[in-house]
């Protein structure tokens, strides 16, 4: 006789709207969509139908990706493990809604003529989201996470010397703001890929042993803040090469200690395991540049598609799967989510260093694998965001 296979029937999602319930609902969603749309409004600024812009050209482009995506993602984030970390509540409901809401109004005033309502809206969203963590930090005495309100009072004061120069109140190039932030950002994916990446690859991979040793954990932060103060010092030449070799070493043995090789068969780890090994690349490739063998923009590139983008799109689907209750496997769907930006960063960063010739075609193919990865994820994460939990606990 034929056994019987008994699967849980799949749970309808409960009725209602949840998505300002929790930090990592609106911002993910927003986050994702203004990747996907990103390619789009980069087209309208080339065409000269968005020819009075605040920010225009290569400066919008990294300014949104740093303070318009990335900003958007660490925020989510930090507001749904803050409640986890403090057992206090975060920004929700009406809250976090207006802090959306300004989110939202920053990216759309800085392709207007209207410079110094974008620049406001652009400090004041990191201003407010680091008063909104701090308070349940502060509360709860949650010291060993003060540094993220630090990062994120930080970013608002580059935004800040970016914003002045760009206004003309202060005589400087936005570049090395540019430069410090993703220095900040950089920081900011050591310490959070440090703390979950080896605990996500312990608890979905049997067999995995990801292991932590406290002089590698040590040697890789500490040599990303000493980048991060010789970019703040406008130091540059073989001085930063040689820090930023050492943090090569250093995060590549961090990554090897993880057990990259043992997550083959899980998506939901390996999208991390990938991503993270884009920080050694990008170090790498950083002190190449200071020496003058690579383009610079390699380096960034490598941090930015490669790291960030990566990481960014694991933890948006594993974060966003855990706190809405729903099993922590990925399916095809968001598989194939990885693949495309897994393979945005590979062709922006690979080809150039191959094949600079094929850099203009290496761009945008990397674009629309960038657009297509996040505006699928947008689309099929667009019913998880916005209703409430399947297994009916707030959140």
């Amino acid at each position: 006789m034929a056994l019987i296979r008994l699967e849980e029937p799949a749970r309808a999602p409960l009725p209602g709207f949840a998505l300002f319930a929790l930090g990592f609902r609106p911002f993910y969603l927003l986050a994702s969509v203004f990747a996907a749309l990103s390619i789009p409004l980069w087209a309208l600024q080339f065409s000269g139908l968005l020819g009075h812009a605040y920010l225009a050209g290569p400066l919008w482009h990294a300014h949104e990706m740093l303070f318009g995506f990335t900003l958007a993602v660490i925020v989510g984030f930090l507001f749904t493990a803050g409640r986890n970390w403090t057992n206090l509540p975060t920004p929700a409901g009406g809250k976090l809604a207006a802090l959306a809401l300004l989110w939202v109004a920053a990216r759309v005033l800085v392709l207007t003529p209207y410079g110094v309502a974008a620049a406001v809206a652009n400090v004041a969203f990191p201003l407010a989201a680091a008063i909104a963590l701090g308070i349940p930090f502060y509360k709860a005495k949650s010291r060993r996470n003060y540094f993220f309100v630090g990062l994120l009072v930080l970013l608002a004061v580059v935004a800040g010397f970016i914003h002045l120069g760009r206004l003309g109140v202060i005589e400087a190039s936005p570049l090395p703001g540019i430069r410090v932030a993703l220095d900040v950002v950089l920081f900011i994916l050591a310490v959070m890929g440090g703390r979950v990446i080896p605990m996500f690859t312990n608890n979905g991979v049997p067999g995995a042993a990801a292991a932590k040793k406290p002089l590698v954990e040590k040697a890789a932060l500490g040599l990303t803040l000493a980048l991060g103060a010789a970019d703040l010092a406008g130091l540059t030449g073989w001085p930063v090469a040689v820090v930023a070799a050492a943090a090569c070493i250093a995060h590549g043995s961090r990554w090897v200690l993880w057990q990259p090789w043992k997550t083959l068969r899980v998506p939901l780890v390996w999208v991390l395991h990938l991503a993270y090994a884009w920080i050694p690349v990008h170090l790498l490739l950083r002190a190449l540049g200071e020496l003058g063998v690579v383009t610079p923009s390699l380096a960034t590139h490598a941090l930015t598609v490669g790291a960030v983008g990566g990481l960014v799109i694991g933890m948006m689907t594993r974060t966003a799967r855990g706190h809405t209750g729903r099993p922590l496997k990925a399916d095809r769907y968001e598989t194939a989510c990885y693949v495309a930006v897994a393979l945005a960063a590979a062709v922006r960063v690979g080809v150039p260093l191959w094949q600079p010739a094929w850099t203009v075609g290496a761009v945008l193919a990397s674009a629309t694998l960038w657009s297509a990865g996040f505006g699928l994820y947008a689309v099929r994460y667009w019913p998880v965001l916005s209703r409430p939990r399947v297994d009916g606990r707030p959140g």
